[in-house]
Parts: C-alpha cells; structure tokens; sequence
C-alpha cells in the first residue's frame, strides 16, 4: 500500500473519505463503528464526532405529535463539515486512534500500516508532535459529519486530511464550519408541532355546510433552535427561528369550495383562521371548506399542510433566511347527505 493510500485509509476512522474506502475497511473496526461520525458532541470509540451542540424546539423537548418539517426546493443543509480541534485534544484521538489498531485482535497489518502512517505525518511528520509547541497559535480542522445522514453520498464529500490553521485565518476549505452553516444544522433540528387543524363541525360534517378550519395560536408559533461550537478558541453560535405563515387545506375531493379560493390560509391578527362561534352558520368561515358531495359510506381525507418561514441570526452577522419549510397532516372527514345542522 502507498502512502497517499494508506493515509486515505486512516482517513476513514475521522469519517472523511470516499464510500469505497470506508466500505473496504469497515471490518476493521470493533463493533462495525466504520468510521462515522455525527452532531452527538462527543466521541464515540474511534471517530470524531461533532463538538456542536443544539437547544431549543429540538426533537428531544416536543411531544409525539411533531416532527421536522420538509424544505422547499429539495435543499438540504451540508451533510459533513470542517471545524476545530485543539491540538492536545487531536494528539490523544490520534494516539489512541493508533493504539487500539495495532492491538486489535486480528487486525489486517494494511490497517496497521495505514494507522502508523498517518500517526506518524502529525506526530514526527510535517507538524513535529502534533504542534504542541504550537497549541496556542493555532488548531486543526477536521471533517466530521451528520450521522443521520451517513447514507447521503454529500456525507463522504468532506475528505480533506486534517490541516492546520493559524489563529485568526479562515480555513481555507469548503464547509468550514461558520454562523451560516451553523443555522443550516439547526434547521434539520428544529421540531414543530403536528398539522391537525381544529375543525367545526368535527370529523363529521355536511354537504353544503361550511366547515371552518383553525389552528391553536397557542402551539403554533415560531419554533427556535440555537446552535453552538466553542473549542479551540472558535466560539461561534446561530439561531433560527421557523415562523407559522400560512395553511394549505386539500379536502381530498374535487367536489368541495375552499375559503378562500387559494386554498392558502394566512396569518391574520396573530393566528390562521377562526373558531366558530355560535350565531356563525351562515358566515364564510376566513379559512374552512365546503363539501358538495356526500363521502357516502367512506371518508374523504382533509390534507392539512402549514409553510413555516425560517430565518437565522449569529455570531457577528445579522443572519439571513433560508428556505421555507412545511409540515403536514391528515385526517378523515365523512360528509353526509343532511343540508342543515343544529351545532
């Protein structure tokens, strides 16, 4: 094996080289670890995983009942990224990273070799025992990625070895990790709570009566989520904030008359749409529908889908907006043949 090869090996266990490198070694590790590596703020056995960390209406502090919600576009936040590491701290994960290879049980001696050549480029190498003497001057910036999106060949794009960069110069790569990139990784973490409008009449309504549509103000308002990476004196954060704009009602039929036409409801004095209230029968309900067809012995099904606007602040920046998201829900409506109701 050469040496850009072996180095591209070693490469695997930080979770930055291409998929046929990681899959050639993925024996290697103990417990099928592979290499990989996620936003967990920890180390996990032999890779490094990401130091940035997440508050907010993340999926730990919501209910069952919510989920994240889809991008516009098909655009997706970066699957791997580069950020910082101090170099006492990269010194011990790439000893240990060294040590536990060669006294593995059984390992390959190719593994071996490729452990030994990549310990020895930062440790007697190009950058004399690790840089210590250097620690305060600088770090190195290592790939790392999402774990929940190892699957995704943007995953593997990350494969720059690690590198040093001096104290106040911006690395000199794509992805290194930013108050911009920051708030695209809070996007993928930021929960908001189940579509499932509020509905008068319930479940069961009639043909020709206008079913009014609205949502709770109380639990749909804007969602944050902030994060944040301080090591190696990078101490960098953004928070975005996911903002309920708008309603999007499908009644799962043809025959039926949205209100408005658009089918679009928006924000009006703080909430989508308005509870019915008793003397409003013959009202237009501001956001609603009317079926014009019995369901018969079914159901139609009501797909309800609410666009929430996303924008970030951070560090040092006045933040921006990213792409909007939506999150849906359906529910079952029967409709029946009776043109008046006492509510």
């Amino acid at each position: 094996m050469s040496r850009s090869s072996a180095l591209a090996a070693a490469c695997i266990f930080i979770g930055a080289s291409a998929l046929t490198v990681q899959s050639a070694y993925a024996e290697i590790l103990p417990g099928g670890s592979d290499g990989k590596t996620g936003a967990s703020g920890k180390s996990e056995g032999r890779a490094l995983t990401s130091l940035v960390t997440f508050t907010g209406s993340t999926g730990g502090s919501t209910s069952a009942n919510s989920g994240s919600f889809t991008a516009a576009g098909n655009w997706t936040p970066p699957a791997c990224w580069y950020e910082p590491r101090a170099a006492a701290e990269f010194q011990k994960y790439v000893e240990g990273f060294y040590e536990s290879t060669v006294n593995y049980p059984g390992q390959h001696s190719y593994a071996k070799t490729a452990a030994g050549q990549f310990r020895d480029m930062y440790k007697d190498g190009e950058f004399k025992n690790y840089n210590l003497d250097k620690a305060d001057e600088g770090a190195f910036w290592v790939g790392v990625q999402d774990e929940n999106r190892l699957d995704e060949p943007g995953a593997w794009t990350c494969s720059k070895l690690p590198f040093w960069v001096e104290n106040g110069n911006p690395p000199n790569v794509e992805n290194a990790i930013t108050p911009d990139i920051l708030a695209q990784l809070a996007y993928n973490q930021i929960n908001v709570p189940e579509t499932r409008v509020t509905l008068a009449p319930a479940n069961n309504t009639k043909v020709n009566l206008a079913t009014w549509a609205w949502l709770d103000s109380a639990t749909f308002k804007p969602a944050s989520v902030t994060a944040s990476l301080n090591v190696a004196g990078v101490n960098i954060s953004a928070t975005t904030t996911a903002t309920p704009r708008s309603l999007s009602l499908k009644p799962g039929t043809k025959d039926a008359t949205l209100h408005p036409g658009s089918g679009e409801c928006t924000f009006q004095d703080g909430r989508i749409g308005a509870p019915y209230t008793a003397g409003s029968a013959d009202k237009t309900p501001p956001c609603g529908l009317t079926y014009l067809r019995s369901s018969g012995s079914g159901t139609y099904k009501l797909e309800s889908t609410l666009t929430w606007g996303v924008s970030w602040t951070g560090t040092g920046t006045g933040g921006g907006t990213l792409p909007d998201g939506t999150f849906g829900a359906a529910q079952n409506i029967k409709v029946q043949e009776i043109q008046a109701i006492n509510r």
